[in-house]
């Protein structure tokens, strides 16, 4: 038998996993079934394993609501600039820890992370009202600010950017190329795992986050994906087609963009490491 073959042999962590996957990807198994199911079906007593047939009415309830495409745009509007802005500022803050030693560089980096284990309930207070000040309440203002760029996005950078050898970049600062041009022009290229990462965590965090906007967004034409849908849900609580159908909805993106990015982002993870 070549290599080839036995390498793609299935291990023993394979038959110790596969059980484990099924089991994470069951909810999610029922989640699609239940979409395409008849309210008769799923309110059911015992709950239908199994649709009789295809029924796309919870499908159709929810794009015909004329709120809905509305709400998908905006949660699409602020994940896109939170990871676009993560992606920028998290990249020029983790490239100055990285590289640059200025005063106070390890107290503001340790501070930066101490940041991260501060509960969001102790900062929703202050950062409410700094919107409120900035007149941003109610908007999607409100939303992108706070996340235009997060510690863990330029400490994740800074861990990558630590593994990367400098001798192309001393090369490039010979040849009179700034720091500026070294970063966008040979370091993020090579940075790409890492670039990955903190696209699908940011995508991730901002698409699926509720409380924030609960606090911050009082008008429906300015809700999120999930804060619609939750409304949605409490309006409409007997369609519970309508319910799993906005909830394949909300998740569809999200694996979709995970997908995407699975190998980048397992890479990342596993060559960053916590090196000091």
């Amino acid at each position: 038998m070549s290599s080839t073959g036995t390498s793609r042999r299935p291990s023993g962590w394979h038959l110790a996993l596969a059980p484990l996957a099924l089991a994470f990807a069951l909810p999610l198994l029922w989640l699609v079934l239940s979409s395409v199911m008849s309210d008769a079906e799923i309110n059911r007593f015992p709950p239908a394993l199994w649709p009789k047939g295809i029924d796309l009415g919870g499908y159709r309830y929810v794009l015909g609501n004329a709120m809905f495409p509305r709400w998908f745009a905006n949660s699409l509007i602020v994940a896109s600039v939170a990871v676009l802005s993560n992606l920028l500022l998290g990249a020029l803050g983790g490239y100055a820890f990285a590289r640059m030693r200025f005063a106070g560089s390890r107290l503001l980096l340790g501070l930066m992370l101490a940041t991260m284990v501060i509960p969001f309930q102790l900062t929703m207070i202050p950062t409410f009202l700094v919107m409120k000040e900035l007149g941003l309440i109610d908007t999607l203002g409100a939303l992108i600010v706070p996340s235009l760029v997060t510690p863990f996005a330029v400490f994740l950078f800074r861990q990558f950017f630590l593994a990367l050898p400098r001798e192309m970049e001393e090369a490039a600062w010979i040849d009179g190329c700034s720091r500026l041009r070294v970063l966008f022009s040979i370091v993020l290229p090579l940075a790409r795992p890492a670039l990955a990462t903190v696209a699908v965590l940011t995508f991730l965090s901002t698409w699926n986050d509720l409380s924030w906007p609960l606090i911050a967004i009082n008008h429906d034409t300015q809700y999120t994906l999930q804060l619609g849908l939750t409304t949605f849900q409490g309006q409409h609580h007997t369609r519970w087609s309508a319910v799993m159908a906005g909830n394949v909805t909300t998740v569809l993106p999200v694996l979709v963009a995970f997908l995407l990015a699975q190998k980048t982002f397992v890479q990342s993870l596993t060559s960053s490491g916590l090196k000091g």
